[in-house]
């Protein structure tokens, strides 16, 4: 929806009962190791996604991790990378953390598990990118400090979990890089609570014209921003806490305004055109 990045704050918003539900949809989570969650070394909640075919899986811990570490800085590059090579299950790798060095490496050489750090915030095209183009390798972001809008938009944009290595030992990294490789997400429980907290807010995009004015009233981005999430009518409505009727009513207006006549056209528009805000939860009878 835009390259910049989405914060979403609210005021107030729904109850966060159901919530645990919706985000394990969003990040293919099926079931536990242990109880609801598997806690780390610092209470740091796993969530774990069971494979369906053990043997498959059995096969896989046969073999050595192939990880690649995509460093925006060479020299941590190097150390992170002859740390990691003194695990004998670990076949690692580097490159430059750009999409070209990656594709170049990846297109000839198998990856299972990515490393991508640096001392900026990462760009999240090159996440959607791996997501996109190599669907079975696992991007593990390392982060420094928790942020909310990195946690959440990373993982969003396809990361599979955020590690922070200013706080933990490499040993501890080791046991995240198997986790991501099993399938598994590797959050803690301040980061699940970011993922919590966002998932219960309505977002907001806003539709912006040429010349930057903004096209639809906050109801009418909402609308927008839930039907370029992928929701039908009855989603954007439960959502929203409406009738689908009024949804039908507000797309229609929002068609006119727009200059488009299908739910696909806005979608497009909404890509070139949308940029996200920090949103309010609005009452039904907004």
């Amino acid at each position: 929806m835009g390259s910049s990045a989405t914060k979403m704050v609210h005021k107030s918003g729904p109850t966060k009962v159901g919530i645990l539900r919706r985000i394990r949809h969003k990040l293919g989570v099926t079931a536990p190791t242990y109880g609801p969650y598997a806690f780390g070394h610092d209470e740091g909640m796993n969530m774990i996604r069971r494979p369906k075919n053990s043997t498959a899986t059995g096969r896989a811990e046969a073999r050595n991790v192939k990880v690649l570490v995509a460093d925006s800085s060479a020299i941590q590059s190097q150390l992170l990378t002859r740390a990691l090579q003194g695990r004998r299950d670990f076949d690692v790798s580097s490159v430059a953390l750009e999409t070209s060095a990656l594709y170049s490496f990846m297109q000839s050489h198998p990856v299972d598990v990515v490393l991508i750090a640096g001392n900026q915030l990462p760009d999240l095209s090159l996440l959607r990118w791996l997501r996109v183009s190599y669907p079975k390798v696992a991007p593990l972001l390392l982060a420094e400090r928790d942020d909310p809008e990195q946690v959440v938009n990373a993982l969003r944009a396809g990361a599979r979990g955020i590690f922070l290595f200013s706080e933990a030992p490499l040993a501890m990294l080791c046991k995240c890089i198997l986790c991501v490789f099993r399938g598994e997400v590797w959050i803690n429980n301040q980061q699940t609570n970011y993922v919590l907290d966002a998932l219960s807010g309505v977002p907001t995009l806003r539709v912006v014209n040429s010349s930057g004015r903004s096209l639809l009233t906050p109801r009418e981005e909402q609308v927008v921003a839930l039907v370029a999430d992928g929701l039908t009518n009855r989603g954007v409505a439960d959502e929203l806490g409406l009738s689908e009727h009024t949804i039908k009513k507000y797309l229609l207006r929002i068609f006119d305004k727009v200059g488009i006549s299908s739910r696909v056209e806005l979608v497009l528009y909404a890509m070139s055109h949308g940029e996200h805000r920090p949103s309010e939860w609005m009452p039904s009878t907004a």
